[in-house]
């Protein structure tokens, strides 16, 4: 008995419906609209963060918020005409500001406003392998000066806060690196000692210790539970959802600015006196908080900001939606070590 052949009509069908498919999946996302908020500091800024406060290395205050190694001594010194004594400081300074989005030259935390001068950029693509659920993608970043307590004037005249107003520090559209990972080899020569499978795997003991507290800073090229902080540019290899993309995106921003010198170290003994150069990212420095789409200030644990590679999957449940909630703001703050001169 011959083996009866299959219509040709069905063969045509699913050509034609593997076809679509492909062509779906190679199609470039449709154009993202430009939205964003500017954070409200009553509403959408959560002032735990700041805590713990410290004097040397005893807390003073803590409300239950994580910190870091703080100097020992009560007491400083700093050098001048005439040199300046006073207490070791130490507290969490809201300094930074981070956007990643999807559409160029769009300021999600300046309230959505479109900057685009008519530079051609790359705009947000996300491509999902047609067998598996693994994707990738791509965002541009921005990176913001945002002293917020000078600005409201909370503690006047007191010498430890970073003084300035609002301010676009940098915009990766203008940089050609943050699109290609061969030209931002130029900044990061280092990525290829670790573009490799045992390299990787370290990264995981780096996602259980930002989960359970801070990064370890002796993996420098970790990403904790977000992945590799190689290459420094817009490029997720693992997209899993715009909330870790975002949060990855905004680590690699923050080391691309410490590799260029434009952000600097403000913690430990060495920064009492004044900042100093801090080329590699201290993943300890560093606690975010998402200002935009949804505020993070719900405390998960008596906490709602995130060290760097903090695990996302509780945090960052729920926090994005489509259309209007797939672009993001974080608002950073930095580890604040300072020398308050009393005479």
């Amino acid at each position: 008995m011959s083996t009866p052949r299959k219509p040709r009509h069905s063969l045509l069908g699913a050509w034609v419906i593997g076809a679509l498919l492909a062509l779906a999946i190679a199609m470039p996302a449709p154009a993202a609209t430009c939205t964003g908020r500017f954070a409200d500091p009553l509403t959408d800024i959560c002032w735990s963060c700041v805590f713990p406060l410290s004097i040397g290395a005893a807390t003073v205050a803590s409300l239950g918020q994580e910190d870091i190694a703080n100097p020992g001594s009560p007491v400083c010194a700093c050098p001048g005409v005439p040199p300046r004594v006073g207490l070791s400081l130490g507290f969490w300074e809201p300094a930074r500001q981070i956007d990643v989005t999807r559409q160029p030259f769009c300021l999600v935390g300046l309230g959505g406003i479109d900057l685009n001068p008519g530079i051609a950029a790359p705009q947000a693509a996300q491509t999902t392998r047609l067998f598996g659920h693994a994707s990738s993608s791509f965002y541009q970043a921005h990176f913001y000066l945002n002293p917020v307590l000078y600005w409201l004037e909370v503690l006047l005249d007191f010498p430890c806060l970073e003084k300035g107003a609002f301010d676009i520090a940098y915009l990766t559209e203008v940089d050609p690196l943050w699109n290609d990972d061969e030209l931002t080899l130029i900044l990061n020569p280092e990525a290829v000692l670790f573009a490799n499978p045992l390299a990787q795997a370290a990264c995981a003991a780096d996602c259980v210790a930002a989960t359970l507290g801070f990064g370890l800073p002796q993996l420098f090229w970790c990403a904790g539970c977000q992945g590799s902080v190689y290459p420094l540019n817009g490029h997720v290899a693992v997209h899993l959802g715009g909330v870790q993309a975002s949060m990855l995106i905004a680590q690699r921003l923050t080391a691309k600015m410490h590799r260029q010198l434009i952000a600097w170290g403000y913690h430990g003994s060495a920064a009492l006196c004044s900042p100093y150069l801090l080329p590699v990212l201290d993943k300890t420095a560093y606690k975010t908080q998402m200002t935009y789409p949804i505020p993070d200030t719900a405390k998960l644990d008596g906490r709602c900001c995130q060290p760097l590679g903090r695990s996302t999957t509780l945090w960052g449940a729920g926090k994005e939606y489509p259309v209007q909630g797939e672009d993001f703001s974080y608002l950073l703050f930095r580890k604040r070590n300072c020398c308050a001169g009393a005479f």
